[in-house]
Order: C-alpha cells, then structure tokens, then sequence
C-alpha cells in the first residue's frame, strides 16, 4: 500500500531549500516593504497589507540565524494561517524566492538532524532527500514560541 502523501510548497534561502505545508499557504505576493513596527524582534520586519488586514511579517533568514540580505527581484511573502492553541494566526514569510509545490510521501520524510544544522531542529517536522541536496520541512506551529506568537500584533489574529 503506497504512503500517504502530502504537497509542499518549497522555498529558497540563499542554497539551503525549506518547505511548508500547502494546506497552511493562503497565497504568495510579490515583495513590498512592511510597515516597520517600533520595538519588534529583529526578525520581524513589520505588518504587510494583505486584503485590507495588517499582517505580520516576519524575516525568515533572520529567525532562523541566517545572514540577512536585501530583497531582490525574486524575493516574495509567502501568506501562512497557521492554527495556533485555539487561534489561527495569519503570518507572513520572506523567502529569496518560491520554487515549486512537491508532493512528498510519508516514508520518503527523515527524522530531523540533532546536530550539524544551523537553525534550531526543533520546528524540522522532518527532512526529505533528493537528488541535489536536501528540503527542510518546517513545523510552522513550531516555528515561532509561544511567547513570540502571543507578541505579534493583535492585528495578526484571524478569528478561527
């Protein structure tokens, strides 16, 4: 009996590949600036005008201790909603560029490494091989503590 599979969208940060979950990516916008909030955490870059609501937005080379760099023509926001402890948050993720959306099958998932990986393994749901390297599969209700999701603006909150 075949795996049950599952379809990610991939994204690119500098060579290193991550993925999330399609069923969470409500849609992907070109890069615009965020309006800069006063006070945030380095990571997040500001609130992006998504249909009329502020979303909040945050750098993804940043969270994950990687070197920042300017956006480029590539770059995009990947628009989550991410089910949260009774919440759905709405959150946005800049990524250097959006590759494709992959179908991945059960047993074709690595558990994530404990060592040797620059960002902390604890939002890795997992790690799936391929031909050139490595896709990185995100935790996204992981992804954030729950200490920095209840920081972001209120306005960042969708009712479930």
């Amino acid at each position: 009996m075949p795996a049950a599979e599952a379809q990610y969208v991939t994204l690119g940060l500098g060579a290193e590949v991550f993925a999330v979950p399609v069923e969470f990516v409500r849609e992907i916008l070109d890069y615009r600036q965020p309006f800069a909030i006063p006070e945030g955490p380095a990571y997040l870059l500001g609130l992006t005008d998504v249909r009329g609501r502020g979303t909040a937005t945050i750098d993804l080379r940043a969270k994950l201790g990687l070197p920042t760099v300017p956006p480029g023509p590539s770059t995009r926001i990947l628009v989550l909603d991410i089910p949260l402890e009774g919440r759905l948050l709405s959150l946005g993720l800049v990524a250097d560029r959006v590759i494709e959306v992959v179908s991945v099958s059960a047993d074709q998932i690595e558990p994530a490494p404990d060592i040797g990986v620059a960002w902390r393994s604890d939002y890795i749901a997992g790690v799936v091989r391929r031909d050139d390297g490595f896709v990185v599969l995100f935790e996204l209700a992981r992804l954030l503590t729950t200490q920095e999701a209840a920081a972001l603006p209120a306005v960042a909150d969708v009712a479930a």
